[in-house]
């Protein structure tokens, strides 16, 4: 006889979720910087990766669960892209990674993200959320 495990609360699942995005796109940031490019495919990871933590955090299934994992892939891909563009930025301006980050504006940031990432790219993080909503729920 097995034991039914309680969900976990939404405030644990939130804070994983919260910690497992930032830290795939901190490792996704550390891969385009090592390939010298945007690295979308990392969105995928981000998705497996977030679809992974509503499950262990014991969610239940469903629409809630699927929109979870969605919100967690896209707050990776933003925080990626806008370390992506801080690093890089950064890197010209002999600045580190971090001090770039909290000096780069939003309207400066969005304006780097769109004039970096190609059709390919924005095709790589849109299979991504798809890939999300479809493994969460």
């Amino acid at each position: 006889m097995t034991q039914q495990r309680r969900p976990a609360s939404l405030a644990l699942a939130a804070g994983l979720l919260l910690l497992g995005s930032l830290g795939i796109a901190a490792a996704w940031v550390l891969v385009a910087m090592a390939l010298d490019s945007q690295s979308s495919w990392m969105a995928l990871v981000a998705a497996a990766d977030a679809a992974l933590i509503v499950r262990l955090a014991r969610l239940r299934p469903g629409f809630g669960r699927a929109l979870c994992g969605v919100l967690a892939t896209l707050l990776a891909i933003l925080a990626a892209n806008w370390g992506i563009v801080a690093a890089w930025l950064g890197r010209h301006m002999g600045l580190l990674p971090w001090d770039s980050m909290l000096k780069l504006g939003p309207d400066f940031a969005w304006l780097l993200m769109r004039l970096s990432n190609t059709a390919t790219d924005l095709a790589w993080m849109a299979a991504a959320l798809v890939v999300a909503a479809l493994a969460s729920r």
